[in-house]
């Protein structure tokens, strides 16, 4: 027997909690998520090998099946919630800014002007407008806001 074989046939059903960690930590190391449901399932089949003791042929069919299972529905649960989650503007930053209210700081003429917005200043379109007005933005043309007066 090789030092292999040894180790796993002197730990007996622990050797599934051990695979379950040691998958757990390449978790950790590798991105992506997959190696976490095989993990748990070598825990769980570790769980069940602690109290039926089945035979090794029947650990390793259960651990597989559980690894499909688990990583079908949690690759599943994991699209569901990236989706909840999601931020629809993150490379629109302008789409924010849609329905705020500013005030000009400096006058819109010639349909063309600047909106300074928290640390950035955003070209804008509209109607003439002086400087002071409060305007709403609109729409998002490009790289430039559409705003209108608001009344």
């Amino acid at each position: 027997m090789t030092l292999i074989e040894n180790t796993i046939s002197a730990l007996g059903p622990w050797t599934w909690f051990v695979l379950g960690l040691l998958l757990l930590g390449l978790e950790i190391v590798a991105p992506g998520s997959i190696f976490l449901w095989f993990g748990l399932s070598a825990l769980a089949v570790g769980v069940v090998a602690l109290i039926f003791d089945p035979s090794w042929q029947v650990l390793v069919s259960i651990f597989l099946v559980l690894s499909i299972v688990s990583l079908l529905a949690g690759r599943r649960m994991m699209r569901k919630l990236a989706s909840e989650a999601g931020d629809p503007g993150l490379n629109q930053r302008g789409s924010r800014y849609i329905g705020r209210e500013f005030t000009l700081q400096k006058p819109l003429s010639e349909g063309a002007g600047n909106l300074s917005i928290d640390d950035t200043i955003w070209r804008i379109t509209g109607p003439d407008l002086p400087a002071g007005t409060k305007v709403r933005v609109d729409a998002i043309d490009g790289a430039r806001l559409v705003v209108s007066e608001v009344d």
